[in-house]
This record gives C-alpha cells, sequence and structure tokens, in this order.
C-alpha cells in the first residue's frame, strides 16, 4: 500500500470500498477512535506522496481519508456507527430506512454524505466507476470463477474467488489472497488450511467472510460449522480439502498460496456459487 497509497488488492486510492468497510466494522461503536486512526494515515499519506510527486500534499486527502467517515443521525451528529458497522451499503440488508434508522434495532445507520440532508444510497458509493478501472480489472470481472471459503486453525477465514486445483502427485492447490487478512497469520502458524467450494445458498455466507456483510460477534458464530484438522468448514459443504502449506509469495497485489492437498472429503453433489462481474451466479 505505502508509498503510493493505493490498495493491493483492487488497485484503488486507499481507503478503497472494501477498506472502509473494514474499518467501519473494526471500529464499530468508535468513530471519534476511527477518525483519529485516519486522520494519522491521511497525514502520512501527505507527507509520502508528496515527497513522490515532488509536490504539495494532494488536495483531495481530507476527503478522501476522514469525509465518507463522519457520522450522522437522524437528529444531529453522533458519536457511534451503525448497528451492523458499515455504511449506507448496508439499506435494505439491515432494515434501514430512508432516514438511516434501522427499525430492527432502533439504532442509527452510518451515514458515507456528510453534508445536511444525506439520504441512503441505493448503490454502492465508493465502488470505482467503471471507466476509472485498470483493462486488467475489467478483464477479471468477466472471468467466471468458483466462490470458495478458506480457513484455518484459529479459527480464520476468507472468501476466495481465485483458487486452482492442479493434479498430480502430490496434488496441488493454489489461491491468491490477502496478505494482510488475518486468515494469511492463522495459515503461516498452523500451516494447514481447509477450502471448501461454497454454493447458492451461501451467498451471505460468502459476503460475511469477504468483509461485505456484517459479523456482530465473530465470522463463526452464525451457521453450522464441522470441525477439522485444517480449520471449520460449513456443515452443509458439499465438498472440501485439507491442504499443507508449501510456499507464498507476492503475486500483483495479492498473495499467491501454493499447498498441498492431503485429504478431500466429497459428500453431496452440490451446484457451485460462481462470481461474475461483481455479482454472485449460480449454474441453471
Amino acid at each position: 500500500m505505502r508509498p503510493l497509497w493505493r490498495c493491493r488488492a483492487c488497485g484503488a486510492p486507499w481507503p478503497c470500498q472494501p477498506a472502509r468497510l473494514t474499518l467501519l466494522a473494526e471500529y464499530r461503536g468508535q468513530r471519534t477512535a476511527l477518525l483519529v486512526h485516519l486522520g494519522t494515515l491521511m497525514v502520512e499519506a501527505g507527507d509520502q506522496l508528496g515527497q513522490l510527486t515532488g509536490h504539495a500534499r494532494p488536495a483531495d486527502l481530507h476527503e478522501r481519508f476522514l469525509g465518507w467517515a463522519r457520522a450522522r443521525t437522524s437528529s444531529g451528529p453522533g458519536d457511534q456507527l451503525g448497528p451492523d458497522g458499515t455504511g449506507s451499503a448496508w439499506r435494505g440488508r439491515s432494515g434501514a430506512d430512508d432516514h438511516g434508522t434501522c427499525r430492527a434495532a432502533g439504532a442509527t445507520m452510518f451515514h458515507v454524505n456528510p453534508e445536511p440532508g444525506a439520504e441512503i444510497h441505493h448503490t454502492d458509493p465508493f465502488a470505482v466507476p467503471t471507466g476509472q478501472r485498470s483493462p486488467a480489472r475489467r478483464l477479471r470481472g468477466r472471468l467466471a470463477a468458483p466462490v470458495t471459503l478458506w480457513t484455518a486453525p484459529g479459527p480464520a477465514g476468507l472468501t476466495v474467488s481465485s483458487t486452482l486445483v492442479a493434479e498430480g502427485e502430490p496434488d496441488r492447490l493454489l489461491g491468491l489472497v490477502d496478505p494482510e487478512a488475518d486468515l494469511w497469520t492463522a495459515i503461516e502458524d498452523a500451516g494447514r488450511f481447509a477450502v471448501a467450494p461454497l454454493g447458492p445458498s451461501h451467498r451471505q455466507l460468502a459476503d460475511r467472510f469477504a468483509g461485505l456483510f456484517p459479523s456482530p460477534g465473530g465470522l463463526f458464530v452464525t451457521d453450522a460449522w464441522t470441525d477439522t484438522p485444517y480449520g471449520p468448514v460449513p456443515a452443509d459443504a458439499g465438498s472440501w480439502a485439507g491442504c499443507r502449506l508449501d510456499t507464498a509469495r507476492e503475486y500483483g497485489w495479492a498473495l499467491l498460496v501454493e499447498a498441498t492437498i492431503e485429504t478431500v472429503e466429497i459428500v453431496a453433489d452440490t451446484p457451485p456459487l460462481l462470481h461474475h462481474r461483481g455479482r454472485y451466479h449460480q449454474l441453471p
């Protein structure tokens, strides 16, 4: 990320949309602490970007780092994030009305627009406009990919849509993961991990482990899980593989993880959950 201050995963200026959602979840109920943290990073980014370009700090840093993180209640500024720790992109998922109030919990949603009279967005307010995305990113979006869940003892988990199985002696598995994710720390510590292909019924689970859906109490507190030596797997997973970590190296903005498949369990023939053009799909 440093000193260019761009996301390693998507290449967008940091904090990008996934980073903002992660920060909102991490600092749930602690808006002041979030703003202090972002302010510190803003100063650091300004110094580094100014040195790179030989010019003054970029003029948009304040809005880029702090503007989106201001909270607003229906009666005035508040000091807490919304009940699910997310931004307004969660309208419809958390039962929020147009005034930003969560009807189920009676709490206040988190607005990304700090101006008076702002409304909850109906679309993702942090998404990079299509015309500004790199050609490689747009090409990647046109490749349908199976959605898998990687987990490791700890437990830790991450939704991964770049998993590849290579047959051989031994059989191998490869995938691209976020090097800053808790999952990678857990894999490094344990030296092993589990991979489970997800099905159409796992859409919300996939979003939760991708950091795109709130997970109050932790990622594993909901759903049913089967404990394995390699990490928990969804109890209703049709299949899963236990892998031993071989090596990992930086590959683009991600980490290319290479592993040996030590065990495979096929429970049922279930249809896959696919990711294409930013949306989930299933086979007809």
